[in-house]
């Protein structure tokens, strides 16, 4: 299946997916970045600078604000907004990293985009077990992580909720791309519950809205522990959220297994492949969207794929008893 495109220009609407910034809106959102860039301590990671950035986010073109605050109200059928054209160039990088943890603590134009845009959406937020709980984090190949089912992994990584164990996982998870895979081989899938649900009979519904499912933590916590019993779907019958991960969530009994076997295949049925180019980035609302990756055969030549990936809370208050010092990092 596709991704949904809109043309350039087209304005941002819920029946489009895609926007692509004018050569006005890009100049000046590169214009901003590169001066955040430069802010003192120039690192993603400091309280002061994130402040800043957070109080600048109104400057970045009205219609890409005027996106990421409908997208953040109502995410729509499909639950996902791609904004292309962004002011990134694959021939400026570096070369791809390709070891375990890889994160840009730097304040580079790169990753000052990322937490540009969502700090627009809400508050970017990390967990202190993952990637050593930095906010911007490189998603690459690894080969010592090649077979797993990880942001490092190259084989198909299995639909799931960010971090569906956790109980303040994201509401927002934003992957830009600086580099594309070889061959623009890759792709991002994303399947929506809105547009699976139809495909679910009633009764299977019922059993998903049940707390008789178990989901461990994934192996970027280090951890193997299990979440609570909760159920899979939660809130309202004709629109609920989604909390899975096809690769660590179990049922307690044949009833729920069976239940998770129907809902995966509603969701393969309904799922799109989204390429990300340099100058791309998708965000996916967790709370409505799963997503997973296609297998691909990285080269480990510096030029392989090369995401940045940040994590959005809409209530940032919500998670404040497992923000220690009320930061950015969750326990």
């Amino acid at each position: 299946m596709t991704s949904t495109t809109a043309s350039a220009n087209a304005g941002y609407s819920k029946e489009t997916s895609t926007l692509e910034l004018t050569g006005e809106e890009r100049t000046t959102l590169e214009a901003l970045a590169q001066r955040l860039a430069r802010v003192e301590p120039a690192l993603v990671d400091d309280q002061g600078w994130r402040t800043r950035v957070r109080r600048e986010s109104c400057r970045v073109p009205s219609r890409l604000s005027s996106a990421l605050r409908d997208f953040g109200h109502d995410a729509g059928t499909d639950g996902t907004l791609t904004i292309s054209n962004l002011p990134l160039s694959a021939g400026e990088l570096p070369p791809t990293p390709a070891v375990r943890d890889s994160v840009e603590r730097a304040a580079t134009v790169p990753a000052t985009l990322a937490m540009l845009l969502g700090s627009e959406l809400g508050a970017v937020v990390a967990y202190r077990e993952e990637k050593q709980g930095a906010l911007v984090q490189n998603v690459v190949p690894v080969p010592a992580l090649a077979e797993s089912q990880s942001n490092g992994g190259s084989v198909r990584l299995e639909f799931h909720t960010e971090n569906a164990f956790h109980p303040h996982r994201p509401d927002f998870v934003g992957l830009l791309c600086l580099r594309p895979a070889h061959e623009d081989q890759v792709g991002t899938q994303v399947a929506s519950v809105r547009r699976a649900l139809p495909l679910i009979d009633e009764q299977t519904r019922a059993v998903l809205h049940e707390p008789r499912f178990l989901t461990e933590a994934p192996p970027s916590f280090g951890s193997n522990g299990l979440s609570d019993p909760k159920p899979v779907l939660d809130g309202a019958p004709e629109d609920p959220d989604i909390c899975v991960d096809f690769h660590a969530t179990s049922g307690l009994d044949e009833g729920a297994e069976k239940a998770l076997v129907q809902l995966r295949e509603a969701l393969w049925a309904v799922r799109s492949d989204v390429v990300l180019r340099p100058g791309d980035m998708i965000f996916v609302d967790n709370r409505l969207v799963v997503h997973g990756r296609v297998a691909f055969s990285p080269r480990y030549d510096g030029n392989d794929r090369w995401l940045h990936r940040v994590f959005v809370h809409l209530d940032h208050r919500r998670s404040r008893g497992y923000r220690p010092g009320n930061g950015a990092v969750l326990l």
